[in-house]
């Protein structure tokens, strides 16, 4: 069995909600730079607690430490905006605001993967890629 997934970002978020769901605090997945990117931006923002990057025997192994084992999840809900099918672009004003700004978009636009509010500021606007809280 092939561990190539036609959204490697949805598959991710998907591993992610699952870990959750069973009180794992720590998720394995194959290494991307947009999986990576978007693991960073959670950090920075305090939804996850760890990235790493580990050299596995073939390619990359991207871990993500979700919350320390005394803690809990510090995502209620992680939801997959735009899909391959279904592309979702926003101008910089039309960013939407998640939860009155408790929750957080990531967006991917032409200077990078950053946050919306990132984008209003700069005034750039680009593809929803998902939305936390």
């Amino acid at each position: 069995m092939s561990q190539t997934s036609t959204d490697p970002v949805s598959d991710m978020l998907t591993r992610i909600r699952n870990a959750m769901a069973v009180q794992k605090n720590e998720v394995n997945m194959p290494h991307s730079k947009l999986k990576e990117a978007v693991a960073t931006i959670l950090k920075k923002n305090g939804f996850v607690q760890g990235v790493a990057v580990v050299d596995a025997t073939v390619g990359k192994t991207l871990v993500v430490t979700i919350n320390s084992g005394t803690t809990t999840n510090y995502i209620t809900e992680i939801t997959r905006l735009s899909k391959p099918g279904r592309r979702h672009y926003v101008r910089a004003n039309e960013i939407p605001v998640v939860k009155r700004g408790r929750g957080l978009v990531i967006v991917s636009t032409s200077k990078g993967l950053m946050t919306g509010d990132e984008a209003k500021k700069q005034n750039i606007g680009g593809e929803l890629i998902c939305k936390v809280f």
